[in-house]
């Protein structure tokens, strides 16, 4: 049978499909015009900027590091360029593998591994950390050549600070490291502004200088636009900010000084600082012995670091800064000022001195002997015991306290570098505070008998020594002591003074003050330092000091021979000339060295003659300064100026 199709009905279905499939296909060219007016109309800056993103990249540019540079213009630290060898662990697999094959392109030492192990463990798995340093022209054509065989291994181009000097002035100046993983954590507090100047650093001042002037020294960080491949290696530049190095750090500090003391120094431990009484700019400032801060620039490896944290010399010790140490006889003077002050003593008062001090049973004997009647100033000249014994108990610790504080004894100084440390300035409050039994707090009378000589609880630093001294040689005024003079503006070149606080006058009365000088000049004439400053060509004053490194019992007669090295008497002298007008005041110890005026005076005695003569010692006389054999000058000494202190 024939179909009979109805053409009506097929057609109106066939209507009805080609309707729907033409609504379908309008409706997706009207999604597409919408998509395509969204894209290009509405989100059109966003993904350009996105696309922009995806061709070019935003580079940091790490700035130069500022200069340092002495009183005199000697640069102390500087920098140069290297290329480095730098592994991310992220990308380069078994690390292992990767630095053993390296060795077959490039020399890769036992140290480098042991310096790429401990950088490794102060970082993340994402950040570059360098296996070699300082690569040869010839090095990094070799590596290039073979680079597809190491992912995650590249060459850079770094700036690394240099210390010409090495271990000169190392205290002082401190060195800069890699930021590690506290450091970036705290880092995280600071201002938006702060932290985006540090895109791209990886190197931040440790200590010294370089860490309390680290913003000035750092600069400001610029930017690089470069164009990249679909593989992220840079094309070409697109465009670019420079950085604006950092600026240029001026000390106080007389490098030629500095290490004419650490030299005179020689083996020896111990520290000295060197004011200008009248500015409190620093003119040396020497902890000995020192360390080189070139081997923290790139990390400093594990032996290099056990030798100098495990040495009993502790050479990483700022001992001009947070080295504590008894006065000894040179805390007398300022017991004096002191007495005058407080109106316990006059200066004409006389005290027999017999060699000792009875005082609660007990007997506190003077190395000094019987020396009869002294007078204020004789007693400084003289060093008597007896004298500033019964001066002690006379006034008490917390009146000896409260003369002693405006002086800066146990306070912070507010020296320009970190890491300063109070000392003990004892008084019954900060016993009580200090201990924990009930019979450990209470104060006992004979405690106060030692004070007087600048032993029992006293511990000072030998800046706190020298601030003190300076006061006394500008009348009673008193400077905060700084390192830093002045900062140059890298940019314009202009030179801007570092501010410092007004001066503070405490009020001594002149007349004291005359009577402290006249005995430190007696000193230096007539006492103690009599023949070391013989034949000098100024009139100075100071007083030596002799102080226990360990305690002993009463009654008991010292014998170095007897003791340890290290257990030895402290050798002190604090000194300021010329006495009239004085230009330079300083206070130093040698540790376990013994008679002040053996140790510690001729190595002032040089300094005042470097600084107010020109002098400087001969081969000879440096040579019997270095094992304490030296009082006056040896020899002729030779003009500063002209000496060749470089090597």
């Amino acid at each position: 049978m024939t179909e009979i199709r109805n053409v009506a009905a097929d057609l109106s279905r066939f209507r009805r499909r080609v309707f729907v499939i033409g609504l379908v296909v309008l409706t997706a060219f009207g999604l597409l015009c919408t998509r395509l007016v969204y894209l290009q109309i509405v989100r059109h800056e966003d993904l350009a900027e996105q696309a922009e993103s995806n061709r070019t990249a935003i580079v940091p540019v790490v700035p130069n590091r500022g200069l340092i540079l002495d009183r005199n213009g000697i640069v102390l630290a500087s920098n140069y360029s290297a290329y480095t060898l730098e592994i991310t662990p992220s990308k380069a697999g078994n690390l292992e593998e990767t630095i053993d094959s390296l060795t077959e392109v490039l020399e890769i030492s036992p140290r480098d591994r042991r310096r790429f192990k401990r950088l490794r463990e102060d970082s993340r798995s994402f950040d570059s950390v360098p296996i070699r340093t300082r690569l040869s022209d010839e090095e990094v054509a070799r590596f290039a050549a073979q680079r597809y065989r190491f992912p995650g291994v590249e060459i850079k181009a770094r700036l690394f600070r240099n210390y010409p000097h090495g271990e000169l002035a190392s205290h002082v100046l401190g060195y800069i490291g890699r930021i590690n993983q506290a450091e970036k954590t705290a880092m995280e507090d600071w201002e938006d502004e702060d932290l985006a100047n540090y895109k791209g650093t990886e190197y931040i001042g440790k200590l010294g200088v370089e860490q309390s002037y680290e913003k000035t020294l750092h600069g400001q960080t610029g930017v690089e636009q470069m164009e990249t491949s679909a593989g992220g290696r840079a094309v070409r530049r697109l465009a670019a900010h420079p950085a604006t190095p950092g600026n240029t750090v001026m000390l106080s500090l007389d490098i030629k000084l500095q290490k004419l003391v650490e030299d005179m120094y020689g083996e020896r431990r111990g520290a000295l600082v060197a004011f200008d009484p009248k500015t409190g700019e620093i003119l040396a400032f020497v902890s000995k012995p020192t360390f080189d801060p070139n081997l923290f620039v790139e990390g400093i490896d594990t032996e290099s670091w056990k030798e100098l944290s495990e040495s009993l010399d502790k050479p990483l010790l700022n001992r001009a800064l947070r080295g504590t140490y008894p006065p000894g006889s040179t805390y007398k003077p300022f017991m004096a000022l002191a007495a005058l002050q407080t109106g316990k003593r006059g200066p004409s008062v006389q005290v027999n001195d017999p060699g000792y001090f009875n005082f609660g049973g007990h007997r506190f004997g003077s190395p000094e002997g019987n020396i009869g009647n002294v007078d204020m100033r004789r007693s400084i000249q003289l060093s008597s015991n007896i004298y500033y014994y019964s001066l002690a108990n006379e006034m008490g610790v917390d009146l000896i306290h409260d003369a002693m504080k405006p002086l800066g004894f146990g306070q912070i100084t507010g020296i320009d570098i970190g890491g300063e440390v109070r000392g003990v300035l004892p008084s019954t409050e900060w016993k009580r505070n200090a201990y924990r039994r009930p019979e450990q707090k209470k104060w006992y009378a004979g405690e106060t008998i030692s004070l007087g000589i600048g032993q029992g609880y006293n511990t000072f630093t030998m800046l706190q020594l020298a601030q003190a001294t300076s006061i006394v040689a500008d009348g009673g005024i008193k400077h905060k002591p700084h390192l830093v003079l002045a900062i140059r503006d890298t940019v314009t070149g202009e030179v801007k003074p570092v501010a410092q606080p007004p001066a503070e006058n405490l009020g001594y009365k002149p007349s004291d003050v005359a009577v402290i000088r006249e005995g430190l000049t007696a000193v230096v004439t007539s006492g103690t330092a009599r023949g070391v400053f013989a034949g000098a060509g100024y009139q100075a004053a100071g007083k030596t000091g002799t102080a226990q490194a360990v305690t002993q019992a009463q009654n008991t007669k010292y014998n170095a021979k007897a003791l340890e090295e290290h257990q030895r008497d402290h050798a002190l002298f604090m000194a300021f000339a010329p006495v009239n007008d004085p230009k330079i005041a300083v206070a130093l110890i040698v540790e376990n060295a013994g008679w002040g005026a053996g140790a510690a005076a001729p190595i002032a005695r040089r300094v005042f003659d470097y600084w107010l003569m020109n002098q400087y010692p001969s081969e000879a006389d440096m040579a019997a300064i270095q094992i304490g054999k030296a009082t006056a000058p040896i020899g002729k000494p030779r003009v500063a100026s002209e000496v060749a202190w470089q090597d």
